[in-house]
């Protein structure tokens, strides 16, 4: 294993060490949050208010030394609002800019079904080009942009469900589920003394482990990860079977395939290799696939969910050895 690799994959490991200093438990989200990240892509979080979805992602955002914004999202919310809009200064007499939340490292898009669809399209150049256009004039991002949107799952009145071509923006989709009963316990421990998740945060006891151009250069060597020939083949017959399921109605594009090369490449280096094994494609299938299938409507009638799918795609596509 070459230098730069063991970097990649010490980096990763000190990430997560740190960020188990607050966050109880949530590998698996820790895990694919990671990915995201040093892919440089974004993610769509799915979970239920109250578990801990915005504290995990102020924790990396300091744990890898970079600027954090926050929206809540709501029905009234406007593009401008997130963007940012040019003000009158009556003592210069001219328009200056006045930038939105967007303008950050790490923007949390909280809730962001309960937006209308035009204030939802603002963040897409964002996310796409990592620019903003406004009254014309494009303003550079930070090159380590990453959105990480969220969702409520059991509240769908007052919501508008995202566009399939936005859902595909989004490189993983993940669902965080509540704490296992030993995690909730400690938690509620925790809580009794000095050392809750918030107080572990606010008391600076987590580590800034790297910088936005560190970051940079780390995500360089995941090319450095190998995958086989066999290996691409196989994530391409598993996307392009999405296409022809007798369950879906559509499946996921190629940009899906580059995804899931990509976090495959990504997971090896969390589980500390150098190479690709099947099982890493497996790990990353359903956070890749699930936002971008639509099942049939006779067969979501009968209870079949996307997950169920696409477990049903991995027994049946031969795995290379």
């Amino acid at each position: 294993m070459d230098k730069e690799t063991e970097k990649l994959i010490e980096a990763l490991e000190l990430a997560k060490k740190e960020t188990a200093k607050v966050i109880i438990g949530q590998e698996d989200i820790i895990n694919k949050l990671l990915i995201a990240i040093f892919t440089n892509n974004h993610v769509l979080i799915e979970g239920v208010p109250g578990i801990a979805k915005t504290l995990l992602v102020r924790t990396l955002s300091k744990i890898l030394g970079s600027d954090f914004s926050r929206i809540q999202f709501t029905p009234d919310l406007m593009p401008a609002d997130i963007t940012g809009t040019h003000v009158f200064n009556m003592q210069k007499g001219n328009f200056s800019l006045v930038k939105g939340p967007v303008f950050t490292t790490f923007l949390l898009a909280d809730e962001i079904n309960r937006a209308p669809a035009k204030t939802q399209s603002a963040l897409l150049e964002a996310m796409q080009e990592r620019t903003v256009t406004i009254d014309r004039r494009t303003h550079e991002l930070s090159s380590n942009f990453t959105v990480f949107a969220t969702q409520n799952p059991i509240e769908h009145e007052g919501t508008y469900p995202l566009p399939e071509a936005q859902k595909d923006r989004f490189m993983l989709k993940v669902n965080m589920n509540p704490p296992s009963f030993e995690d909730e316990l400690l938690l509620a421990k925790r809580m009794i003394g000095d050392d809750s998740p918030e107080n572990v945060l606010q008391k600076d006891e987590i580590q800034a482990i790297l910088t936005p151009e560190i970051l940079e250069s780390l995500r360089k060597n995941l090319n450095e990860i190998i995958i086989s020939d066999d290996l691409v083949d196989y994530i391409v017959k598993l996307v392009r079977k999405t296409r022809t399921h007798q369950s879906i109605l559509n499946g996921a594009g190629p940009r899906a395939t580059q995804a899931l090369i990509l976090s495959s490449r990504a997971y090896a280096a969390i589980s500390g290799r150098n190479f690709v094994i099947p099982d890493d494609v497996k790990y990353m299938s359903g956070s890749v696939l699930e936002h971008r299938i639509i099942l049939r409507p006779e067969y979501e009638i009968e209870g079949l969910t996307e997950q169920e799918v696409i477990v049903q795609i991995l027994q049946d596509t031969a795995v290379p050895r």
